[in-house]
C-alpha cells in the first residue's frame, strides 16, 4: 500500500487539506447554486417541450404508493435537506444503506426463483444452486400454498407443485431446507396472505437446526 514519503502522517495531512479547501468553498448547495440550476431546469423545459410536441407521452408519473414524481430531479429539490437526515453508510436511517462497505465489501446476493413439485424436489434444487454459486434463496410456492390451501383441499386439485413447491405443513418446510446452512445465507419467500404462517415455519426450521431466529435473514 502506497504511504507517500511521509507515511501515515503525509496521508492524514493530505486529508486534512482537501477537508479544510472544501470548508472553505461554502455549503454544497449555496442560493447562486440553486439559481443556477432552476434556471437551467427552465431551458431544459422549453427543450423538452419542443422535443416532445406530437409525441404521445404521459403528462403525470407516481410510484405505485401514488406517490407524483416530476420528471427532472436536481440539488435544488434537496436544498433544504440536511445530511443528518441522510447520514453515514451503516448508520441509521440506512438511506446509504445497511452496511458500513456499502456494495464493495458485500456483492449484490445471487438468488434465482426456485421451487417446484415437492418439498424435496426443491432442495435437491436449492443445494445445487448453492455448490453451482448462489449466495441467497428465493422460494417460489405453488397456487395451493399462495392461496393457504393444504394439498388435499378439493381447490389444490391439479395446481400442487405445479408453479412452486408445495408446503401443507411444518415437515413440508423441514424437507426444504433440510441440509441447508440456513447461518450462512439469507432466505427470500415469495408468498402472500400465508406469509406469518411461512414465517413462524421458516423459525421454527432454523431452532430445529440450531440456528437462533436472530441469525435468519
Amino acid at each position: 500500500m502506497l504511504r507517500g514519503d511521509g507515511g501515515e502522517d503525509y496521508w492524514k495531512r493530505k486529508v486534512g487539506e482537501v477537508i479544510a479547501k472544501r470548508k472553505a468553498a461554502g455549503p454544497l448547495y449555496d442560493e447562486k447554486a440553486v439559481r443556477d440550476v432552476r434556471q437551467g431546469v427552465k431551458q431544459w423545459e422549453r427543450v423538452l417541450e419542443a422535443w416532445s410536441k406530437g409525441k404521445a407521452e404521459r403528462k403525470v408519473f407516481q410510484t405505485a404508493s401514488a406517490i407524483p414524481l416530476k420528471p427532472l430531479y436536481t440539488p435544488a429539490d434537496v436544498k433544504d435537506l440536511d445530511y443528518s437526515e441522510t447520514g453515514f453508510p451503516g448508520v441509521y436511517p440506512y438511506l446509504r444503506g445497511v452496511y458500513p462497505d456499502m456494495y464493495r465489501g458485500r456483492p449484490w446476493t445471487m438468488r434465482m426463483f426456485s421451487g417446484f413439485g415437492t418439498p424435496e424436489d426443491t432442495n435437491r434444487r436449492l443445494k445445487l444452486l448453492l455448490q453451482r454459486g448462489e449466495t441467497g434463496l428465493s422460494i417460489a410456492f405453488d397456487m395451493p400454498t399462495l392461496y393457504g390451501y393444504d394439498c388435499d383441499h378439493p381447490k389444490a386439485h391439479g395446481e400442487v407443485g405445479r408453479c412452486g413447491v408445495n408446503v401443507s405443513s411444518l415437515k413440508d418446510m423441514e424437507a426444504i431446507f433440510d441440509g441447508v446452512p440456513l447461518d450462512e445465507v439469507s432466505t427470500s419467500m415469495t408468498i402472500n396472505a400465508p406469509a406469518a404462517i411461512l414465517t413462524c415455519m421458516y423459525a421454527a426450521v432454523g431452532k430445529k437446526s440450531g440456528v437462533p431466529p436472530a441469525k435468519l435473514r
